[in-house]
């Protein structure tokens, strides 16, 4: 096989695949804040010396994802309330123990994620409609996230 025979065929196979898997444009809006918990993985073995009771304090990241502009405001989503739901959610959480609001459910970084996400989806899932990205960080090095529909037809 030729140079120009490997290059043709590698050619044609990108063309394909980008016609089969467009890059579909996305617009987004993210808004941050921060929450301090306490919680505990119930002494569970695979959890170590964060088994016991700890403290975290995560930053959590939010971003909404839609295809098109809202049409009367040009905007994915009106900044000020997206802050505001965040901040909302948030302290119901915010200075808790989570083991006393989710008993023996091993409160992880995953579960809060999807748990954040789920509560801002019944704040604004008729006011929003695309994808929400939960995203909370352990640290500037570790994070977890749930991504998931909002709003309905």
């Amino acid at each position: 096989m030729t140079m120009l025979t490997k290059w043709a065929t590698t050619a044609v196979w990108v063309l394909s695949w980008i016609l089969v898997n467009p890059c579909e444009a996305k617009y987004s809006l993210g808004v941050r804040d921060s929450l301090m918990i306490a919680h505990s993985f119930h002494n569970h073995p695979s959890f170590g010396p964060a088994g016991g009771m700890h403290g975290a304090t995560y930053t959590c990241d939010v971003e909404f994802i839609c295809d098109a502009l809202n049409p009367g405001t040009n905007w994915v989503l009106d900044i000020g309330m997206a802050s505001e739901v965040l901040a909302k959610v948030l302290s119901k959480y915010n200075l808790k123990n989570l083991d006393e609001i989710f008993g023996d459910e091993l409160t992880t970084t995953e579960f809060m994620a999807r748990r954040i996400h789920e509560d801002i989806c019944s704040r604004l899932g008729k006011v929003f409609r695309g994808d929400l990205c939960v995203k909370l960080w352990e640290s500037h090095k570790a994070w977890a996230s749930y991504t998931g529909a909002i709003g309905s037809d």
